[in-house]
């Protein structure tokens, strides 16, 4: 992201000699992305980040299409993916394709005997349900209902949960994930027009240096494996970094929604961006204030992209039969809209009070055995009057 930040201590200079109290140094790291030409933070780790004692069993995890060619606009039940003890476990990939996964979870228990690295994608964790505590090698962000959690590959974390009754969205992304670019000047600093900016962030703090030596096991993946690695020192013992590269949360109950006189496009909802799908939010937010004007959406064809809506809460205005969790996917080329009786009903409201979120993405969507499990199989047809 582009926000300098810092924690803990560090040399006054970059590559430099910073020493330990007893005189011995401190092991320097640089957590980059494309190559080096993309953001990065540089860290200062209590050991070296490098001994590996062990590589572990390997397990494929890459998602299988079910359907990988799919024309049929589709509705997922999506708190009918069953609660599993384990986080990894509970994350059910319903929709993917080359450039994108989008899972649903439900875990109940907390990370604790494994730390977790995604070595192959941007993971984007939206809270639905759930509060708890990011924890990761560059500090600590809370989170509660409706947070966004942004986490780089390759960044080293696990997760607290507060309790048992936790539901996410995840989805990983192949390309970086970014705010989007429309919102921000040539130096990164969101611009005045922006639905947010820089003071929404929540930002890693209390950063925790773990000084400790034995077995600890890291899950890594790559290449659609879950890898098991066992590191000789403890994960989180940075003593300090700086940097653009790091985890940050978002609320989407801090994005302020851009309205106008007559129905905005979906990019008006826009809150993130790679260049293979986009992230939007709706939320509560005044109608448009033509006198004739449909608050509804006008029907319309996705050509070029698949759309895939999660519902969080509120009235779902040109939605009918929906409830909280569900997953609508519209494919591309096929026309879709209001259902029948919403686009009338719209005409004269002032607001409506739905939040949702939303990716369309570049490439069509593949669904997985997981995705056909909770599908309610005829939502394709809920615009017949």
């Amino acid at each position: 992201m582009p926000l300098y930040h810092t924690l803990g201590e560090i040399p006054q200079k970059r590559h430099t000699v910073f020493k330990k109290p007893d005189g011995s140094l401190y092991y320097e790291q640089l957590f980059g992305t494309i190559g080096f030409d993309g953001m990065s933070a540089l860290m200062y780790h209590l050991h070296r980040p490098t001994m590996v004692k062990e590589v572990g069993e390997t397990t494929d995890v890459s998602p299988k299409a079910s359907v990988p060619h799919n024309i049929k606009s589709r509705l997922l039940k999506g708190f009918q993916v069953r609660p599993e003890n384990d986080y990894l476990e509970s994350r059910k990939i319903v929709l993917f394709n080359s450039d994108v996964n989008v899972a649903s979870a439900a875990p109940k228990k907390s990370m604790t005997d494994y730390f977790y690295k995604n070595a192959d994608a941007d993971e984007l964790l939206f809270i639905h349900k759930g509060t708890g505590t990011l924890k990761t090698l560059l500090g600590e962000i809370s989170f509660e209902y409706g947070d966004y959690l942004l986490i780089p590959r390759g960044m080293i974390y696990q997760i607290e949960f507060a309790s048992e009754d936790n539901r996410l969205l995840v989805t990983e992304s192949y390309s970086p994930i970014y705010t989007p670019k429309r919102y921000r000047n040539w130096f990164g600093q969101h611009l005045e027009h922006s639905p947010f900016c820089e003071r929404d962030f929540k930002l890693p703090k209390n950063l925790q240096t773990i000084d400790e030596k034995g077995e600890f096991v890291i899950k890594v993946k790559k290449q659609g494996q879950l890898h098991h690695l066992v590191y000789a020192s403890h994960p989180f013992d940075v003593v300090g970094w700086d940097g653009y590269n790091f985890p940050y949360g978002f609320s989407i109950h801090n994005f302020e929604p851009i309205t106008g006189r007559v129905h905005q496009p979906p990019p008006v909802h826009q809150t993130f961006e790679t260049n293979t799908f986009v992230i939007c939010s709706f939320v509560p937010r005044m109608y448009d204030y033509h006198p004739e004007a449909i608050p509804a959406p006008y029907n319309h064809s996705n050509i070029d992209s698949d759309e895939v809506l999660y519902y969080v809460d509120g009235d779902f205005m040109s939605r009918t039969n929906i409830d909280k969790g569900y997953i609508s996917l519209h494919p591309a080329g096929i026309p879709h809209g209001p259902h029948p009786g919403t686009y009338e009903a719209s005409i004269g409201k002032s607001k409506t009070e739905e939040l949702a979120v939303m990716i369309d993405t570049f490439k069509p969507l593949q669904l997985t055995q997981a995705a056909l499990d909770i599908d309610d199989g005829k939502y394709y047809q809920s615009w017949l009057e």
